[in-house]
């Protein structure tokens, strides 16, 4: 009981005049974007009985990894509009760096729609879920602000590197991103980007 009690003093010992309470209870802004989540938590109303199914959809993102956006944008256009399957085959045979942050994403959404959402799964192998009819809705990149590349920075290279701060902040600013993913249920579209000249029926409507 004593050894707990002098845990626990020497852990709200007040430090450097700031805080009464140990270095990691104190609060710190979050250095992730939250509001893309978001999506999965908002209530729709019901439906009426001769509308049409509102189709599911997860969301799903990956932060706080070392990759230019600059690059990983051509791979996040790459597989919209492809299937979840398809794209983690067409992803095998790009020998990108970034391909495989995508495929881990894809893979993780899959496995969280799912668990958590009630997908229906119709193949589990190697402990990877698939779910039927999953099509690539959105998928996107965001570079890191120049507060969460500080951020970055601070626990990358620690305190009292012999590095340049603002040269770092330049650099770690483009090498550090964030991917998010939406996938719904459906068939994707036969022209995703609306490459293809519209039939004269297609004009007309």
């Amino acid at each position: 009981m004593n050894s707990l009690f002098r845990v626990i003093t020497n852990g709200l010992k007040q430090q450097h005049s700031l805080h009464t309470c140990s270095a990691n209870l104190a609060w710190s802004k979050p250095n992730q974007p939250k509001s893309f989540l978001e999506y999965n938590r908002k209530v729709y109303p019901p439906q009426e009985i001769d509308e049409e199914p509102r189709p599911a959809f997860v969301c799903h993102q990956k932060t706080n990894f070392k990759y230019s956006p600059e690059k990983l944008w051509y791979i996040a256009s790459f597989v919209r509009g492809m299937t979840a399957d398809e794209a983690v085959k067409q992803l095998s045979f790009v020998h990108k760096k970034g391909a495989g942050f995508v495929k881990e994403a894809i893979l993780e959404a899959q496995e969280l729609a799912v668990k958590e959402h009630n997908f229906v799964c119709h193949q589990k192998t190697n402990f990877k879920y698939s779910p039927e009819k999953l099509w690539y809705i959105a998928s996107f990149v965001r570079g890191m602000t120049a507060d969460e590349a500080v951020k970055q920075l601070s626990f990358v290279h620690k305190k009292g590197a012999g590095f340049v701060k603002e040269a770092i902040l330049e650099a770690q600013e483009l090498a550090y991103c964030h991917y998010f993913v939406r996938l719904e249920e459906g068939k994707p579209p036969k022209d995703y980007y609306k490459r293809d000249p519209l039939a004269p029926e297609e004009q007309l409507d």
